[in-house]
């Protein structure tokens, strides 16, 4: 499926019904006075999140998002049928933004709860309430309302737990395939992940956390190079922070300066993400047999080394250890 985390919509609830003017016609009562009825009001349009949905594509294909028409009134005070709700499912994280004002209208966090983003337009009333003791038949009614309308960015900013952050080739895809059940692309050169990818770790004790693999990041990200902020943003949402690190002799940039260069983008790009707490993973241990490359990272992190977990993802080694704390520091982070 193709990764779309903005798109642009209109958004229109359903115009009210029209009042209806009607007098009863009746057998022996010529004057029978007004009976009709009102409009339906116009439906709305709510969103609702699904945490089965991961992509804001479906709405490349429906730019319209329109709720139905509320029924006219009808004699014998018949009142009309109010519209259809137009239920729109979105992934959890939508922020809805009005693309002329700029207002934020609504963000999408909680499953399943119905947000109205739209109310529909009012039914117009039948000439049934504007009967008066001096105005015994009245010949008008009320028109219908419209609803409301206005042109929206939908904006996805990724929900999870935990988020993989690193220089490119630094093993996070190998990482999430190995501990979830997402299928990332892998491949040996840069910028394999074009887009997020959110897998679920489940550990013994039924307990679960959400990973989200956050494409490769470069020296000058938060500037815009490479992927830049078009996926910076995602990590604003989670809630702990994983640091890959290659720390084999084969990567491209030494450990202590590509972790350098990481938390640095993320400083720059602000949103309080450098105050989220991480664990750092020194990644792909199985390319240091002796050990050496790993005690030399560490010794140049001074008080940071007990956040260092080395792994293999690869072979999987030390990996049940890393899961296990990230599971106890989102916990702590959720109870924050």
């Amino acid at each position: 499926m193709i990764f779309v985390d903005t798109a642009t919509v209109h958004i229109c609830a359903g115009k009210g019904g029209n009042g209806c003017v009607s007098f009863r016609r009746e057998k022996y009562k010529p004057k029978g006075g007004p009976d009709g009825g009102d409009g339906g009001d116009g439906g709305d349009v709510i969103f609702v999140g699904d945490r089965g949905i991961n992509t804001l594509v479906s709405f490349r294909y429906t730019p319209r998002l329109t709720a139905g028409r509320g029924q006219h009134g009808k004699g014998s005070n018949c009142s009309g049928k109010k519209g259809k709700d137009l239920i729109v499912r979105v992934p959890c994280g939508t922020i809805i933004t009005n693309a002329d004002t700029g207002e934020r209208v609504a963000e999408i966090i909680t499953p399943g709860e119905p947000i109205v983003i739209a109310r529909g337009g009012r039914g117009g009333r039948g000439n049934q309430h504007f009967a008066t003791s001096t105005h015994q038949a009245p010949r008008y009614c009320e028109q219908g309302k419209p609803g409301e309308a206005f042109k929206a960015v939908l904006e996805l900013k990724i929900m999870a737990d935990v988020g993989l952050v690193g220089l490119p080739n630094a093993g996070k895809s190998s990482l999430i395939a190995a501990v979830s059940k997402a299928h990332p692309k892998i491949a040996d050169y840069p910028f394999t992940t074009l887009h997020p990818v959110v897998g679920v770790v489940e550990l013994p004790g039924q307990r679960s956390f959400v990973m989200a693999d956050i494409p490769g990041i470069i020296e000058g990200a938060s500037r815009g190079k490479g992927l830049g902020l078009k996926f910076l943003k995602h990590i604003e949402r989670t809630r702990v922070l994983l640091f890959v690190i290659d720390i084999s002799d084969y990567a491209d940039t030494p450990p202590a300066t590509a972790l350098s260069v990481v938390r640095r983008e993320i400083q720059s790009f602000g949103h309080g993400l450098d105050r989220k707490p991480f664990l750092i993973a020194a990644n792909k241990t199985d390319l240091d047999p002796d050990g050496n490359a790993l005690t030399r990272f560490i010794s140049q992190l001074g008080n940071e080394a007990p956040s260092v977990f080395p792994i293999s993802a690869v072979t999987h080694k030390g990996l049940g250890t890393l899961m296990e704390a990230l599971a106890d520091i989102v916990h702590a982070a959720s109870d924050a």
